[in-house]
Protein backbone atom coordinates (compact mmCIF):
# COMPACT_ATOMS: atom_id res chain seq x y z
CA UNK A 1 0.00 0.00 0.00
CA UNK A 2 2.80 2.36 0.86
CA UNK A 3 4.72 1.67 -2.17
CA UNK A 4 4.75 5.45 -3.97
CA UNK A 5 5.31 6.99 -0.52
CA UNK A 6 8.25 5.14 0.31
CA UNK A 7 9.49 5.97 -3.10
CA UNK A 8 8.55 9.66 -2.39
CA UNK A 9 10.30 9.92 0.99
CA UNK A 10 13.60 7.78 -0.20
CA UNK A 11 14.19 10.56 -2.91
CA UNK A 12 13.17 13.62 -0.50
CA UNK A 13 16.59 12.00 1.84
CA UNK A 14 19.14 12.34 -1.24
CA UNK A 15 19.25 15.35 -0.67
CA UNK A 16 20.70 15.51 2.26
CA UNK A 17 23.44 13.17 1.67
CA UNK A 18 27.08 14.71 2.34
CA UNK A 19 25.49 17.69 4.74
CA UNK A 20 27.61 18.48 7.51
CA UNK A 21 24.99 19.75 9.91
CA UNK A 22 21.08 19.81 9.58
CA UNK A 23 19.70 23.26 8.82
CA UNK A 24 16.43 25.25 7.93
CA UNK A 25 18.19 26.11 3.93
CA UNK A 26 19.61 22.43 3.54
CA UNK A 27 16.22 21.03 4.47
CA UNK A 28 13.76 23.21 2.67
CA UNK A 29 14.00 21.60 -0.51
CA UNK A 30 13.92 17.54 1.60
CA UNK A 31 10.90 18.43 3.60
CA UNK A 32 8.79 20.07 1.08
CA UNK A 33 8.96 16.61 -1.33
CA UNK A 34 8.53 14.96 2.14
CA UNK A 35 5.03 17.29 2.56
CA UNK A 36 4.23 16.66 -1.03
CA UNK A 37 4.68 12.69 -0.63
CA UNK A 38 2.36 12.42 1.93
CA UNK A 39 -0.11 14.96 0.29
CA UNK A 40 -0.10 12.62 -2.90
CA UNK A 41 -0.98 9.67 -0.67
CA UNK A 42 -4.04 10.92 0.66
CA UNK A 43 -3.13 12.58 4.11
CA UNK A 44 -5.35 15.25 5.31
CA UNK A 45 -3.41 18.37 4.83
CA UNK A 46 -3.62 19.51 8.44
CA UNK A 47 -2.06 16.27 9.68
CA UNK A 48 0.82 16.66 6.81
CA UNK A 49 1.02 20.19 7.72
CA UNK A 50 1.42 19.65 11.15
CA UNK A 51 3.72 16.50 10.85
CA UNK A 52 6.43 18.81 8.82
CA UNK A 53 6.40 20.92 11.64
CA UNK A 54 7.20 18.99 14.62
CA UNK A 55 9.89 16.85 12.05
CA UNK A 56 11.40 20.47 11.22
CA UNK A 57 11.67 21.52 14.82
CA UNK A 58 13.44 18.41 15.54
CA UNK A 59 15.64 18.77 12.86
CA UNK A 60 17.25 22.34 12.57
CA UNK A 61 20.41 22.46 14.15
CA UNK A 62 21.12 18.83 15.00
CA UNK A 63 24.80 18.19 14.97
CA UNK A 64 25.20 15.45 12.50
CA UNK A 65 26.77 12.48 14.70
CA UNK A 66 29.84 11.09 13.94
CA UNK A 67 28.87 7.43 13.18
CA UNK A 68 25.92 8.61 10.88
CA UNK A 69 25.00 10.85 8.11
CA UNK A 70 22.50 13.42 7.58
CA UNK A 71 20.31 11.32 5.63
CA UNK A 72 20.31 8.55 8.46
CA UNK A 73 19.49 10.84 11.07
CA UNK A 74 16.77 12.61 9.91
CA UNK A 75 15.34 8.88 9.16
CA UNK A 76 15.42 8.53 12.71
CA UNK A 77 13.37 11.83 13.13
CA UNK A 78 10.50 10.85 11.10
CA UNK A 79 10.95 7.54 11.69
CA UNK A 80 9.67 8.34 15.11
CA UNK A 81 7.29 11.16 14.14
CA UNK A 82 5.62 8.35 11.72
CA UNK A 83 5.06 6.06 14.90
CA UNK A 84 3.48 9.11 16.95
CA UNK A 85 1.35 9.45 13.74
CA UNK A 86 0.43 5.87 13.55
CA UNK A 87 -0.65 5.75 16.86
CA UNK A 88 2.38 5.33 19.59
CA UNK A 89 1.44 3.47 22.81
CA UNK A 90 -0.27 0.53 23.32
CA UNK A 91 -3.12 -1.05 20.94
CA UNK A 92 -4.24 -3.93 22.94
CA UNK A 93 -7.29 -4.83 23.52
CA UNK A 94 -8.95 -4.64 26.84
CA UNK A 95 -8.57 -7.52 29.20
CA UNK A 96 -11.77 -8.17 30.36
CA UNK A 97 -13.49 -11.89 30.13
CA UNK A 98 -15.85 -11.97 28.84
CA UNK A 99 -14.79 -9.62 26.11
CA UNK A 100 -17.55 -8.00 24.10
CA UNK A 101 -16.75 -6.31 20.72
CA UNK A 102 -19.19 -4.54 18.32
CA UNK A 103 -17.56 -4.11 14.76
CA UNK A 104 -19.35 -1.08 13.51
CA UNK A 105 -18.53 0.80 10.13
CA UNK A 106 -19.81 1.29 6.12
CA UNK A 107 -20.44 -1.27 3.98
CA UNK A 108 -18.63 -3.22 1.76
CA UNK A 109 -15.65 -2.09 4.49
CA UNK A 110 -15.31 -5.88 5.03
CA UNK A 111 -16.99 -6.20 8.67
CA UNK A 112 -18.21 -9.63 8.45
CA UNK A 113 -15.06 -11.13 7.06
CA UNK A 114 -13.07 -9.35 10.17
CA UNK A 115 -15.36 -10.07 12.40
CA UNK A 116 -14.10 -13.64 11.50
CA UNK A 117 -10.87 -12.70 11.28
CA UNK A 118 -10.48 -10.99 14.90
CA UNK A 119 -12.49 -14.27 16.39
CA UNK A 120 -9.74 -17.01 14.91
CA UNK A 121 -6.86 -14.55 15.72
CA UNK A 122 -8.25 -14.07 19.61
CA UNK A 123 -8.98 -17.88 19.85
CA UNK A 124 -5.05 -18.68 19.27
CA UNK A 125 -4.96 -16.82 22.53
CA UNK A 126 -7.03 -19.07 24.26
CA UNK A 127 -10.22 -16.99 23.86
CA UNK A 128 -13.63 -19.05 23.08
CA UNK A 129 -14.96 -16.68 20.39
CA UNK A 130 -19.24 -16.65 19.58
CA UNK A 131 -20.23 -14.60 16.93
CA UNK A 132 -23.61 -13.13 16.63
CA UNK A 133 -24.98 -11.44 12.94
CA UNK A 134 -26.69 -8.04 13.62
CA UNK A 135 -26.71 -7.24 9.95
CA UNK A 136 -30.17 -8.29 9.07
CA UNK A 137 -29.84 -5.82 5.55
CA UNK A 138 -27.30 -6.80 3.20
CA UNK A 139 -28.37 -9.82 1.11
CA UNK A 140 -26.86 -12.91 2.54
CA UNK A 141 -25.07 -11.19 5.33
CA UNK A 142 -25.96 -13.55 7.88
CA UNK A 143 -25.49 -16.28 5.63
CA UNK A 144 -21.36 -15.38 4.90
CA UNK A 145 -21.01 -14.66 8.84
CA UNK A 146 -22.10 -18.44 9.36
CA UNK A 147 -20.09 -19.82 6.47
CA UNK A 148 -17.20 -18.25 7.81
CA UNK A 149 -17.92 -18.76 11.76
CA UNK A 150 -18.02 -22.68 10.47
CA UNK A 151 -14.55 -22.34 8.69
CA UNK A 152 -12.81 -21.09 11.62
CA UNK A 153 -14.86 -23.87 14.00
CA UNK A 154 -16.77 -21.13 16.22
CA UNK A 155 -20.58 -20.59 17.14
CA UNK A 156 -22.59 -18.14 15.59
CA UNK A 157 -25.85 -16.73 16.99
CA UNK A 158 -28.42 -15.56 14.08
CA UNK A 159 -32.34 -14.74 14.35
CA UNK A 160 -33.68 -14.12 11.22
CA UNK A 161 -37.01 -12.68 10.43
CA UNK A 162 -36.97 -9.96 13.11
CA UNK A 163 -36.22 -6.39 12.22
CA UNK A 164 -35.17 -5.80 16.24
CA UNK A 165 -31.12 -5.86 15.78
CA UNK A 166 -31.11 -4.49 19.48
CA UNK A 167 -33.37 -7.43 20.64
CA UNK A 168 -31.01 -9.84 18.52
CA UNK A 169 -27.56 -8.81 20.39
CA UNK A 170 -28.82 -9.11 23.21
CA UNK A 171 -30.06 -12.80 22.88
CA UNK A 172 -27.41 -13.75 20.86
CA UNK A 173 -24.80 -11.93 23.95
CA UNK A 174 -27.27 -14.19 26.59
CA UNK A 175 -26.42 -17.57 24.37
CA UNK A 176 -23.17 -16.89 24.21
CA UNK A 177 -22.65 -16.27 27.94
CA UNK A 178 -24.80 -19.54 28.50
CA UNK A 179 -22.48 -21.64 26.41
CA UNK A 180 -19.71 -20.32 28.37
CA UNK A 181 -17.66 -18.01 25.73
CA UNK A 182 -15.64 -15.40 27.16
CA UNK A 183 -15.39 -13.48 23.45
CA UNK A 184 -18.60 -11.95 21.96
CA UNK A 185 -18.44 -10.50 18.37
CA UNK A 186 -21.41 -8.16 17.04
CA UNK A 187 -21.33 -8.18 13.29
CA UNK A 188 -23.14 -4.82 12.43
CA UNK A 189 -24.96 -3.56 9.27
CA UNK A 190 -23.31 -1.00 7.35
CA UNK A 191 -24.58 1.33 4.83
CA UNK A 192 -23.27 2.76 1.51
CA UNK A 193 -22.90 6.08 3.39
CA UNK A 194 -23.49 7.18 7.27
CA UNK A 195 -27.46 7.92 7.72
CA UNK A 196 -29.80 8.98 10.55
CA UNK A 197 -31.27 5.12 11.16
CA UNK A 198 -27.58 3.67 10.82
CA UNK A 199 -26.40 5.84 13.68
CA UNK A 200 -29.61 5.78 15.89
CA UNK A 201 -29.83 1.82 15.99
CA UNK A 202 -25.78 1.05 16.49
CA UNK A 203 -26.42 3.32 19.65
CA UNK A 204 -29.05 1.38 20.94
CA UNK A 205 -27.42 -2.01 20.50
CA UNK A 206 -24.35 -0.52 22.28
CA UNK A 207 -26.97 0.53 25.07
CA UNK A 208 -28.11 -2.65 25.33
CA UNK A 209 -25.02 -5.00 24.76
CA UNK A 210 -22.72 -2.99 26.64
CA UNK A 211 -19.54 -3.98 24.42
CA UNK A 212 -16.02 -3.58 25.99
CA UNK A 213 -14.18 -2.44 22.84
CA UNK A 214 -15.86 -0.75 19.51
CA UNK A 215 -13.76 -1.34 16.49
CA UNK A 216 -14.16 0.95 12.97
CA UNK A 217 -13.61 -1.37 10.15
CA UNK A 218 -12.26 0.76 7.93
CA UNK A 219 -11.33 -0.07 3.86
CA UNK A 220 -7.71 1.52 3.53
CA UNK A 221 -8.75 2.38 0.28
CA UNK A 222 -10.72 4.93 0.62
CA UNK A 223 -9.05 7.83 1.10
CA UNK A 224 -9.45 10.50 3.16
CA UNK A 225 -13.23 9.84 3.20
CA UNK A 226 -11.81 7.23 5.64
CA UNK A 227 -11.22 10.33 7.91
CA UNK A 228 -14.72 11.90 8.12
CA UNK A 229 -16.05 8.05 8.58
CA UNK A 230 -13.92 7.69 11.93
CA UNK A 231 -14.79 11.06 13.08
CA UNK A 232 -18.70 10.22 12.86
CA UNK A 233 -19.02 7.20 14.33
CA UNK A 234 -16.47 8.11 17.22
CA UNK A 235 -18.83 10.92 17.86
CA UNK A 236 -21.69 8.34 17.69
CA UNK A 237 -20.67 5.61 19.95
CA UNK A 238 -17.40 6.37 21.50
CA UNK A 239 -14.87 4.08 19.31
CA UNK A 240 -11.88 2.22 21.12
CA UNK A 241 -9.45 1.11 18.28
CA UNK A 242 -9.82 1.12 14.19
CA UNK A 243 -9.25 -1.89 11.94
CA UNK A 244 -7.74 -1.30 8.61
CA UNK A 245 -8.63 -3.55 5.84
CA UNK A 246 -7.09 -4.03 2.14
CA UNK A 247 -3.42 -2.73 3.46
CA UNK A 248 -2.33 -5.60 0.80
CA UNK A 249 -3.79 -3.32 -1.94
CA UNK A 250 -2.37 -0.78 -3.88
CA UNK A 251 -4.70 2.02 -2.33
CA UNK A 252 -2.09 5.49 -1.18
CA UNK A 253 -2.46 4.89 2.26
CA UNK A 254 -2.97 8.73 3.57
CA UNK A 255 -5.83 6.81 5.58
CA UNK A 256 -3.79 4.80 8.18
CA UNK A 257 -1.44 7.82 8.76
CA UNK A 258 -4.05 10.88 9.46
CA UNK A 259 -6.84 8.39 11.47
CA UNK A 260 -5.14 8.45 14.38
CA UNK A 261 -3.84 11.96 14.52
CA UNK A 262 -7.47 13.65 13.58
CA UNK A 263 -9.59 11.18 15.55
CA UNK A 264 -7.11 10.19 18.52
CA UNK A 265 -8.42 6.81 17.86
CA UNK A 266 -5.71 3.80 17.79
CA UNK A 267 -5.46 1.76 14.99
CA UNK A 268 -5.06 -1.58 16.20
CA UNK A 269 -5.38 -4.75 13.83
CA UNK A 270 -4.73 -4.48 10.02
CA UNK A 271 -5.78 -7.00 7.28
CA UNK A 272 -3.75 -8.04 5.24
CA UNK A 273 -5.84 -9.95 2.88
CA UNK A 274 -8.30 -12.06 1.22
CA UNK A 275 -7.30 -14.80 3.76
CA UNK A 276 -9.05 -16.02 7.12
CA UNK A 277 -5.37 -15.75 8.64
CA UNK A 278 -4.39 -12.80 6.46
CA UNK A 279 -4.72 -10.54 10.05
CA UNK A 280 -2.22 -8.75 12.12
CA UNK A 281 -1.84 -6.43 15.32
CA UNK A 282 -1.06 -3.36 14.22
CA UNK A 283 2.24 -2.19 15.39
CA UNK A 284 2.75 1.83 15.02
CA UNK A 285 6.02 1.34 14.78
CA UNK A 286 7.24 -1.37 12.57
CA UNK A 287 4.27 -0.12 9.88
CA UNK A 288 6.91 3.43 10.00
CA UNK A 289 9.79 1.11 9.59
CA UNK A 290 8.37 -0.27 6.31
CA UNK A 291 6.87 3.08 4.98
CA UNK A 292 10.43 4.20 4.90
CA UNK A 293 11.57 1.01 2.97
CA UNK A 294 13.41 -0.51 6.24
CA UNK A 295 11.21 -3.40 6.73
CA UNK A 296 9.66 -5.30 9.61
CA UNK A 297 11.72 -8.65 10.19
CA UNK A 298 9.61 -8.89 13.44
CA UNK A 299 6.54 -9.66 12.05
CA UNK A 300 8.20 -11.76 9.16
CA UNK A 301 9.73 -14.46 12.19
CA UNK A 302 6.21 -13.20 14.39
CA UNK A 303 4.23 -15.08 11.35
CA UNK A 304 6.91 -17.87 10.71
CA UNK A 305 6.59 -19.12 14.11
CA UNK A 306 3.10 -18.96 14.04
CA UNK A 307 2.80 -21.17 10.22
CA UNK A 308 5.83 -23.40 10.65
CA UNK A 309 6.25 -26.61 12.88
CA UNK A 310 9.22 -25.66 15.26
CA UNK A 311 10.08 -29.74 15.16
CA UNK A 312 9.63 -29.48 11.17
CA UNK A 313 11.86 -26.76 10.74
CA UNK A 314 14.61 -28.33 12.94
CA UNK A 315 14.07 -31.87 11.07
CA UNK A 316 14.17 -30.13 7.99
CA UNK A 317 17.53 -28.12 8.96
CA UNK A 318 19.14 -31.55 10.54
CA UNK A 319 18.45 -33.16 7.02
CA UNK A 320 19.57 -30.59 4.82
CA UNK A 321 23.11 -30.06 6.95
CA UNK A 322 23.13 -33.87 6.87
CA UNK A 323 23.30 -33.85 3.07
CA UNK A 324 20.16 -35.64 3.16
CA UNK A 325 18.06 -32.79 1.40
CA UNK A 326 16.03 -34.59 -1.29
CA UNK A 327 12.53 -33.47 -3.48
CA UNK A 328 9.98 -34.44 -0.77
CA UNK A 329 12.00 -31.83 1.36
CA UNK A 330 11.97 -29.40 -1.23
CA UNK A 331 8.39 -29.90 -1.72
CA UNK A 332 7.44 -29.44 2.32
CA UNK A 333 10.12 -25.91 2.13
CA UNK A 334 7.78 -24.73 -0.59
CA UNK A 335 4.54 -25.48 0.99
CA UNK A 336 5.91 -23.61 4.20
CA UNK A 337 6.93 -20.77 1.81
CA UNK A 338 3.05 -20.59 1.06
CA UNK A 339 1.69 -20.45 4.17
CA UNK A 340 3.72 -17.17 5.20
CA UNK A 341 1.19 -15.29 2.59
CA UNK A 342 2.22 -13.94 -1.00
CA UNK A 343 5.63 -13.17 -1.91
CA UNK A 344 5.16 -9.22 -1.92
CA UNK A 345 3.95 -9.28 1.46
CA UNK A 346 6.90 -11.64 2.86
CA UNK A 347 9.30 -9.19 0.91
CA UNK A 348 7.18 -6.11 2.14
CA UNK A 349 9.01 -7.24 5.40
CA UNK A 350 12.72 -7.05 4.60
CA UNK A 351 15.24 -4.02 4.74
CA UNK A 352 14.47 -2.59 0.55
CA UNK A 353 12.85 -5.06 -0.85
CA UNK A 354 9.34 -4.28 -0.81
CA UNK A 355 9.89 -1.93 -4.24
CA UNK A 356 11.77 -4.70 -5.49
CA UNK A 357 9.03 -7.33 -5.17
CA UNK A 358 6.35 -4.48 -6.94
CA UNK A 359 8.74 -3.73 -9.85
CA UNK A 360 9.08 -7.69 -10.83
CA UNK A 361 5.77 -8.49 -10.45
CA UNK A 362 7.38 -11.16 -7.71
CA UNK A 363 4.06 -12.75 -6.61
CA UNK A 364 2.85 -13.96 -9.54
CA UNK A 365 6.45 -14.90 -10.97
CA UNK A 366 7.19 -16.59 -7.94
CA UNK A 367 3.57 -17.90 -7.12
CA UNK A 368 3.57 -19.42 -10.96
CA UNK A 369 6.89 -20.88 -10.70
CA UNK A 370 6.38 -22.54 -7.36
CA UNK A 371 3.18 -24.62 -8.83
CA UNK A 372 4.48 -25.25 -11.55
CA UNK A 373 8.27 -27.04 -9.48
CA UNK A 374 5.77 -28.47 -7.16
CA UNK A 375 4.27 -30.08 -10.25
CA UNK A 376 7.45 -31.44 -11.36
CA UNK A 377 8.00 -32.76 -8.08
CA UNK A 378 4.69 -34.66 -7.86
CA UNK A 379 4.79 -36.44 -10.74
CA UNK A 380 7.93 -37.91 -9.63
CA UNK A 381 6.98 -41.63 -7.94
CA UNK A 382 7.87 -41.38 -4.16
CA UNK A 383 11.27 -43.24 -4.92
CA UNK A 384 12.34 -40.60 -6.97
CA UNK A 385 11.33 -37.76 -4.91
CA UNK A 386 13.87 -39.40 -1.64
CA UNK A 387 16.75 -40.63 -4.22
CA UNK A 388 17.49 -37.75 -6.71
CA UNK A 389 20.35 -40.33 -8.62
CA UNK A 390 17.51 -42.17 -10.20
CA UNK A 391 16.02 -39.09 -12.22
CA UNK A 392 17.97 -40.35 -15.32
CA UNK A 393 17.05 -38.86 -18.85
CA UNK A 394 13.96 -41.39 -19.55
CA UNK A 395 12.72 -40.79 -16.27
CA UNK A 396 12.79 -36.63 -16.18
CA UNK A 397 10.97 -37.11 -20.17
CA UNK A 398 8.17 -38.40 -18.45
CA UNK A 399 8.26 -36.00 -15.39
CA UNK A 400 7.78 -33.21 -17.75
CA UNK A 401 5.70 -34.97 -19.79
CA UNK A 402 3.30 -35.53 -16.55
CA UNK A 403 3.43 -32.13 -15.51
CA UNK A 404 3.12 -29.94 -18.60
CA UNK A 405 6.80 -28.52 -18.72
CA UNK A 406 9.38 -28.08 -20.79
CA UNK A 407 11.97 -30.72 -20.03
CA UNK A 408 14.46 -27.90 -19.20
CA UNK A 409 12.50 -26.51 -16.53
CA UNK A 410 12.47 -30.42 -15.16
CA UNK A 411 16.59 -30.15 -15.88
CA UNK A 412 16.42 -26.26 -14.07
CA UNK A 413 14.89 -27.53 -11.00
CA UNK A 414 17.34 -30.90 -10.79
CA UNK A 415 19.89 -28.57 -11.22
CA UNK A 416 18.79 -26.29 -7.95
CA UNK A 417 18.19 -29.11 -5.62
CA UNK A 418 22.01 -30.24 -6.58
CA UNK A 419 23.43 -26.86 -5.79
CA UNK A 420 21.44 -26.70 -2.32
CA UNK A 421 22.70 -29.65 -1.16
CA UNK A 422 26.57 -28.67 -2.18
CA UNK A 423 26.27 -25.04 -0.20
CA UNK A 424 24.54 -27.42 2.74
CA UNK A 425 27.68 -29.94 2.41
CA UNK A 426 29.85 -26.93 2.92
CA UNK A 427 28.05 -25.87 5.86
CA UNK A 428 28.71 -28.95 7.78
CA UNK A 429 30.94 -29.09 10.67
CA UNK A 430 29.32 -26.72 13.23
CA UNK A 431 27.96 -24.87 10.65
CA UNK A 432 31.19 -23.08 10.04
CA UNK A 433 32.16 -21.60 6.91
CA UNK A 434 36.32 -20.47 5.73
CA UNK A 435 35.96 -17.51 3.48
CA UNK A 436 37.45 -19.06 0.62
CA UNK A 437 33.95 -21.58 0.31
CA UNK A 438 31.86 -18.80 0.99
CA UNK A 439 33.18 -16.57 -1.95
CA UNK A 440 32.14 -19.96 -3.68
CA UNK A 441 28.98 -20.74 -2.29
CA UNK A 442 28.11 -16.60 -2.98
CA UNK A 443 29.31 -16.75 -6.90
CA UNK A 444 27.41 -20.67 -7.06
CA UNK A 445 23.90 -18.66 -5.38
CA UNK A 446 24.84 -15.92 -8.01
CA UNK A 447 24.96 -18.95 -10.82
CA UNK A 448 21.40 -20.04 -9.75
CA UNK A 449 19.71 -17.44 -9.85
CA UNK A 450 19.70 -15.99 -6.41
CA UNK A 451 21.07 -13.12 -4.93
CA UNK A 452 22.96 -13.17 -1.84
CA UNK A 453 23.65 -9.45 -1.72
CA UNK A 454 20.06 -8.41 -2.22
CA UNK A 455 19.88 -8.37 1.88
CA UNK A 456 23.27 -6.31 2.42
CA UNK A 457 24.68 -2.98 1.09
CA UNK A 458 22.92 -1.40 -1.87
CA UNK A 459 19.70 -2.49 -1.54
CA UNK A 460 17.16 -1.33 -4.40
CA UNK A 461 14.55 1.23 -4.51
CA UNK A 462 14.46 1.26 0.28
CA UNK A 463 16.87 3.24 2.16
CA UNK A 464 19.28 0.43 2.54
CA UNK A 465 22.82 0.09 1.97
CA UNK A 466 24.24 3.35 2.71
CA UNK A 467 21.23 5.14 3.79
CA UNK A 468 20.27 2.35 6.79
CA UNK A 469 20.65 3.46 9.94
CA UNK A 470 20.72 1.14 13.05
CA UNK A 471 18.00 2.95 14.81
CA UNK A 472 18.43 1.71 18.16
CA UNK A 473 21.39 3.62 18.60
CA UNK A 474 20.24 6.86 17.39
CA UNK A 475 19.36 9.21 20.77
CA UNK A 476 17.80 12.83 20.58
Amino acid sequence: MFESLTDKLTNAMRHLRGTAKLSEENMAEALKEVRAALLSADVHFKVARAFIERVKEKCVGQDVLKTVTPGQQIIKIINDELTALLGEGSTELSSKKPLKIMMVGLQGGGKTTTSAKLAKSLKKDGYKPHLVACDIYRPAAIDQLETVAGQIGVPCFAKRGTPDVPAIGEEGLREALAAGDDLIIFDTAGRLQIDEQLIDEIKELKRRVNPDEVLLVVDGAIGQEAVNVAKTFNEAVQLTGIVMTKLDGDARGGAALSMKEITEVPIKFAGTGEKLDDFDVFHPDRMASRILGMGDVVSLVEKAQETIDEKDAANMAERMMSGDFNFEDMLKQFRQIKKLGSMSSIMGMLPGMGKMAGNMGMDDKAEKQMKRSEAIILSMTPKERQKPQLLNSSRRTRIARGSGVKLAEVNQLIKQHMQMKKMMKKMQGGGKMGKGNMKKMMKQMKASGMNPGAMGGGMPGGMGGGDMPDLSKLKF
